[in-house]
């Protein structure tokens, strides 16, 4: 009897999902509108966000790095190992190999829109499968952040 309710129960709860065909797609914008997770616009160099072009200096800004400590410290560190190691968030070893400086200042400044656009941010996602919150990261803060990621690297 136990088998047979519990069948049943799987069977309703499988049908459950379908999606309801008679209903509206909100999923995908309507005729003439955009979405904002169209991802033709998405430039997966910069990323999407305010910065453009971060100069930055060959030597490390210690200074910049020990305040990027401080802040990583409140904001990233409870889910991002400095090594390759995943945590909820990936390892932060190596990022500035993989990524330009615009597209991490970007990212930490307002993550959104780039897990919405970005295919590989898609992907870690997937095996995250925690959506990196935005912290409130200043454009400071996040410069900061980067030059700590940079020492972290093993820029001197």
């Amino acid at each position: 009897m136990n088998k047979l309710i519990l069948i049943l129960l799987s069977f309703v709860l499988f049908a459950s999902c379908g999606k309801d065909k008679k209903g509206d797609d909100f999923s995908k914008p309507a005729a003439g509108e955009t979405s904002a997770s169209d991802p033709s616009s998405y430039d997966p160099n910069r990323g999407e966000g305010k910065f453009d072009k971060i100069d930055l200096s060959p030597n490390l800004d210690h200074a910049l790095a020990n305040a990027g400590e401080k802040v990583s410290g409140v904001k990233c560190l409870s889910c991002h190992k400095l090594t390759e190691e995943r945590l909820v968030g990936p390892g932060w070893k190596g990022v500035t190999l993989r990524r330009t400086p615009e597209w991490l200042m970007n990212f930490v400044t307002n993550p959104d829109p780039m897990i919405d656009k970005d295919p590989e941010l898609q992907a870690q996602l997937e095996l995250c499968l925690v959506r990196m919150p935005n912290q409130s990261i200043g454009d400071q803060e996040a410069r900061e952040i980067l030059e700590y990621m940079r020492k972290n690297d093993g820029v001197k």
